[in-house]
């Protein structure tokens, strides 16, 4: 059996901070960034806050998510290297999804196509 990839077990609280510097860095916000981590899991911005407060790794942070957004399967692309849709693991391609969303973010592309409405 393999092993499991580190960022599963990586609390999801370390890597925010990189996301919130990526963002900020390209002239977006944090609140822009709990959104779409928000559309893209269900949870609420105080569950979110919670979350990140539990030191909740990635594989139970996406395992527990309340209402992963359908439009989700929307994010197409590439991402280090590994275009999202051949990702055949399920928690690796929720990571990537969201990778992709805090890159589309950072790339100032609008909200409302982030969010894929």
């Amino acid at each position: 059996m393999a092993a499991k990839h580190r960022i599963f077990t990586t609390s999801v609280a370390n890597v925010y901070p990189y996301y919130v510097v990526k963002a900020k860095r390209k002239g977006r916000t944090q609140a822009e960034l709990d959104a779409i981590i928000c559309w893209l899991t269900g949870y609420s911005q105080g569950q979110l806050e919670s979350q990140l407060k539990m030191q909740t790794d990635f594989e139970t942070f996406f395992r527990n998510a309340p209402r992963p957004n359908p439009a989700r399967a929307l994010i197409k692309g590439v991402i280090c290297g590994v275009r999202i849709e051949e990702i055949e693991e399920p928690t690796m391609r929720e990571i990537r999804y969201l990778d992709k969303l805090v890159d589309e973010l950072a790339k100032g592309r609008p909200m409302e196509k982030i969010l894929r409405a």
